[in-house]
């Protein structure tokens, strides 16, 4: 049980990313499952879903996963602008990857989208870890 304890503290971080990534994920899935079946447009579906799940990955991300110290002003704003500066790079590097599949390629909405996800989650990792919560994880 210690060896499994120490695993858990050595990767800590990342295993409770991945958690959180999955939830978000199924936030995001979710709603764009749910607003697809209603009939509205695929991106503005996608954007919609994006919104519902940065929203639930910034309060989780900034609480449990990379226990943010940012309390208050500047610091918080520029914590909070970072992170939705890096999703909306992520997000338009998956409506290109919707694009390029759904639209030129052809395919079904679903599959470029649980696709897209898994790429997004690994690109929202690193941008969290490296650019958005550096300072508060230095301190």
């Amino acid at each position: 049980m210690s060896r499994l304890k120490q695993l858990y503290e050595k990767y800590k971080e990342v295993i409770l990313y991945f958690i959180f990534g999955v939830l978000t994920t199924l936030v995001n899935f979710v709603i764009y499952t749910v607003l697809i079946f209603v009939g509205v447009n695929t991106y503005i579906t996608n954007i919609i879903a994006w919104v519902g799940a940065v929203l639930f990955a910034y309060l989780t991300n900034r609480s449990v996963v990379f226990n943010s110290t940012a309390k208050k002003g500047r610091e918080l704003f520029k914590e909070t602008i970072s992170f939705y500066g890096a999703r909306v790079f992520s997000l338009v590097v998956e409506m290109l990857i919707l694009y390029v599949c759904i639209d030129l390629i052809g395919m079904d909405q679903f599959i470029p989208k649980l696709a897209a996800q898994v790429i997004v989650i690994v690109l929202n990792y690193l941008l969290s870890k490296f650019i958005v919560f550096k300072k508060s994880k230095e301190k």
